[in-house]
């Protein structure tokens, strides 16, 4: 059975000594997203994105990815998704949504062009990433200090596909026990997102916010936007915010933590981080 996230390539390796051997190196493919709507009585069908990704979980990617950039309100929007050819490895997705769901075609047609290193280039500006973030009840989420240090371990112990290529971001969900309750791997950071919050596109996606977020590497502006559309209440970072992601967040009552690690951590915002 083919490997839809990694691909073996002949190399010759130096340590010390040189050596032929095969490498394992993750796979990136574009994946065209299309959105088909009725407007007037009649079917339409317009492309709207094109992201960079590591093939698998592409429909959870592409329902996150419409409900995180606010094209949709909530997955009940969404009639059915389909690959626009039977080849099992097609590279463009087809979402269609119900008939009566109301969207601004302006919106979706600016545009986007999202890559593995930044999910907001192509936009028109920074005006356009903006989208509007609804109003969750205050969630009591809170985490001691030294269960959060315990979290790059656990991640990594999960994430197979890093340790077969070294090549993925990871988005992860973590309960106050430091328990990791799902991950999305991708070679995108914004896609491993996506991914992540579409998983629950068959399930109640309040559930989400009973949760922290933990990102296997910086957190940007536009993963804290993700997170903020759903109401996630707490970002934990192995790598560095930037200043937007912590505008975002004391803006959205959200706690960050970023350089997370065994030993070390910074508390940008927010008070959910315990010492007992």
């Amino acid at each position: 059975m083919e490997d839809l996230r990694s691909l073996p390539y002949p190399i010759r390796r130096f340590n010390g000594q040189s050596s032929e051997r095969l490498d394992y190196v993750t796979r990136e493919e574009p994946l065209e997203l299309k959105l088909e709507y009725f407007s007037k009585a009649s079917k339409h069908q317009t492309s709207i994105a094109v992201t960079m990704r590591t093939p698998g979980d592409d429909i959870d990617l592409a329902h996150g990815f419409l409900l995180s950039e606010g094209v949709i309100n909530s997955f009940d929007q969404v009639e059915d998704t389909y690959f626009d050819s039977p080849n099992e490895n097609s590279n463009t997705l087809v979402v269609c949504l119900k008939q009566g769901v109301e969207f601004d075609k302006e919106l979706l047609l600016r545009h986007f062009y999202t890559s593995s290193s930044c999910g907001v280039c192509g936009k028109v500006s920074l005006a356009a990433v903006a989208v509007h973030v609804p109003q969750f009840e205050t969630s009591s989420f809170q985490v001691p200090r030294s269960t959060l240090h315990q979290l790059p371990t656990n991640l990594r112990q999960l994430q197979s596909e890093f340790r077969k290529t070294g090549g993925l971001h990871a988005s992860a969900l973590f309960d106050t026990e430091g328990t990791i309750y799902r991950v999305r791997e991708d070679i995108g950071r914004h896609n491993a997102l996506d991914k992540l919050i579409g998983s629950f596109r068959s399930d109640n996606l309040s559930n989400i916010r009973q949760f922290g977020l933990l990102l296997s590497g910086r957190a940007s502006f536009e993963l804290l936007q993700k997170a903020a559309i759903v109401g996630i209440p707490f970002v934990a970072a192995i790598g560095s915010p930037s200043s937007l992601a912590i505008d975002l967040a004391q803006e959205q009552r959200i706690t960050l933590v970023g350089f997370l690690s065994r030993s070390n951590l910074n508390i940008y915002c927010g008070e959910r981080v315990c010492e007992h």
